[in-house]
């Protein structure tokens, strides 16, 4: 049974295991400070075209929001996310735990805009309710759905002109930057936010994600974060080492380009076979629209989630394809559904 439901189901990518057996004996300092760790940083520093960034590596893409968030805001502080946002649906209430509420805004494919967030700052604008301070998007959206640069660039002066802080999850980046038609590169997502963070754990590494931090004011102490909320490894070497294997060769993106290509590949075959869809995906996530029956004929083969009911007959599900998924598999599932 071939498995659809993610896109961190296999290990890591080859590459990434031979660099960290090669390393293995090699002692190296603890806590980021390791050679692979700061060659990793140099790498992502020179491909974004700016050396006045800060970047921290971290395990995972929760506790990255987590941490960055509850440092980058004070106590009567509040974010601003998509009614479908990882933050608000997906981490088991971590940003509320941190002291921080998430006022969520309706979205029909997963993206802020600046009108919706305007309506937020209207409704809160005293000193008796919470203070809407930082803004949150991920690219791709929860939906597989994207921003362009147009829509980054809109966003970022609506932020600049209401003092927020704009922060995008990038847990899925690579697969966003991969789109063509959406022209955003690594510098545009730096240029454009105050924090964004280069997801790794579904990008062909073991675990891990890279936290570019470019407003100074957020700079300020935040290791501390990290040490007190335990995400500074000791063996930061693990997350350094797959770093510096990501962004080599270009690694990262040819990894993130394959995830695409299956999924369009998927997307083409069940749209020649009649196939609809609950929102146009241009990512590695897509969600088509079934009965119920084809679904139940479906899960004999393959595992996937169920996303929303559509009607008494018809569900959408999501498919993700990953770094490492074979095109046979694809050719299978698009078999499978014709029959």
């Amino acid at each position: 049974m071939y498995s659809f439901k993610n896109d961190y189901s296999e290990g890591a990518h080859p590459r990434i295991l031979n660099a960290l057996i090669e390393s293995n004996m090699t002692q190296e300092e603890g806590y980021g400070n390791d050679t692979h760790t700061k060659n990793a940083i140099s790498k992502i520093k020179t491909l974004i075209g700016n050396q006045n960034i800060d970047i921290h590596l971290i395990s995972g893409g929760t506790q990255t929001n987590l941490i960055a968030i509850g440092a980058f805001l004070r106590p009567h502080e509040a974010c601003i996310s998509a009614n479908t946002g990882h933050i608000a649906v997906n981490e088991t209430g971590a940003i509320e735990y941190t002291g921080h509420k998430v006022i969520t805004v309706d979205s029909n494919d997963g993206k802020i805009i600046p009108e919706k967030i305007q309506e937020v700052l209207n409704s809160h604008a005293n000193e008796h309710v919470l203070k809407p301070k930082l803004v949150y998007i991920s690219n791709p959206t929860e939906l597989g759905t994207i921003y362009t640069k147009e829509e980054l660039k809109d966003l970022s002066e609506f932020c600049k002109s209401n003092d927020l802080i704009l922060y995008a999850d990038g847990a899925r980046l690579g697969s966003a930057l991969c789109v063509k038609k959406a022209n955003v590169t690594l510098s545009d997502m730096c240029n454009f936010t105050d924090a964004f963070y280069i997801g790794g754990t579904k990008s062909g590494a073991l675990l891990g994600e890279a936290l570019v931090i470019k407003n100074e004011n957020l700079k300020e102490d935040f290791r501390y974060h990290l040490k007190q909320k335990g995400a500074l490894l000791a063996k930061g070497r693990i997350l350094g080492i797959q770093f510096e294997e990501l962004f080599k060769d270009n690694l990262y993106f040819e990894l993130a380009n394959h995830a695409n290509e299956m999924a369009n590949l998927l997307t083409e075959g069940l749209r020649e076979a009649n196939c609809k869809f609950l929102i146009n995906s241009p990512t590695n996530q897509i969600f088509p629209i079934l009965e119920n029956k084809q679904i139940e004929n479906l899960e004999k083969k393959f595992s996937f989630y169920t996303w929303e009911k559509i009607d008494d007959n018809n569900s959408a599900v999501r498919l993700v394809t990953s770094w490492a998924t074979p095109k046979e598999s694809i050719l299978e599932f698009i078999d499978e559904f014709k029959k």
